[in-house]
């Protein structure tokens, strides 16, 4: 790990989630990932090599704890009371993103597949009918054709997820850019103009497209306000 060299508590900690990856690492534990594969859904460009070298140094450093399963193959990941001490700090860290550093955001930012996933483990399953609901999203501008469409199979407490077709019936289709998608989940677009503009289409079951806005929560940072231009020029927070 990086050492600053100064006995600065901020200078400390940032040698333990100041390296690439950590804190993001961090945040999805925080979400409820405990499991290796849950973790790189989350982090998709994370490779498998760089990701069990950021878990062995959170654990070396007390914020994480690795445990064999009761009963399985394999292991999962907790975190201790120093790693739950920081979300305060992700939740920060999103609140002053969404603020000040989305302005930043280029193409390359668009990652369909952690959309994907943020939208499977956000999705109001309360909201949905009893039994098996198949859920598609459809983005009409990636251009690998092998994730332009992705199945949500919801039943019970249990939602999975899909890039290749899962050979069930779809009772519900939401159809899209990534781009303007990415800004409805982040609450850049308002879901209510996106759905009447238009610029997210649904179609299939009537009670599920009605239902869309129950059960499609956004992202848990889509509430944070960001700045308007006059904000940023005077530098005053938003209210």
């Amino acid at each position: 790990m990086r050492r600053y060299g100064q006995f600065c508590p901020i200078a400390k900690s940032a040698e333990i989630i100041g390296d690439p990856w950590s804190i993001l690492i961090v945040r999805e534990m925080l979400l409820g990932s405990s499991r290796f594969n849950a973790l790189q859904r989350g982090l998709p460009r994370i490779s498998p090599t760089v990701l069990n070298t950021r878990l062995k140094e959170l654990e070396e450093r007390g914020v994480i704890i690795m445990r064999r399963l009761n009963g399985q193959r394999g292991h999962e990941y907790r975190l201790t009371a120093a790693g739950r001490e920081l979300s305060a700090v992700v939740e920060t860290l999103a609140v002053w993103g969404m603020r000040w550093a989305r302005d930043e955001m280029g193409p390359g930012d668009l990652d369909v597949s952690f959309l994907m996933f943020d939208i499977q483990r956000r999705i109001d399953k309360t909201a949905l009918p009893e039994g098996e609901t198949v859920l598609c999203f459809q983005f009409t501008d990636v251009k690998n054709k092998n994730f332009r469409r992705w199945w949500l199979i919801c039943q019970g407490n249990d939602v999975d997820l899909c890039y290749e077709d899962p050979g069930k019936d779809v009772d519900f289709y939401a159809t899209s850019s990534l781009r303007d998608m990415i800004c409805i989940w982040m609450g850049d677009i308002p879901l209510s103009k996106a759905l009447k503009t238009g610029i997210v289409q649904l179609t299939g079951e009537r009670h599920l497209c009605q239902t869309f806005p129950k059960w499609f929560t956004l992202s848990v940072a889509a509430k944070t306000r960001r700045p308007t231009p006059r904000e940023r020029r005077s530098g005053e927070l938003p209210r």
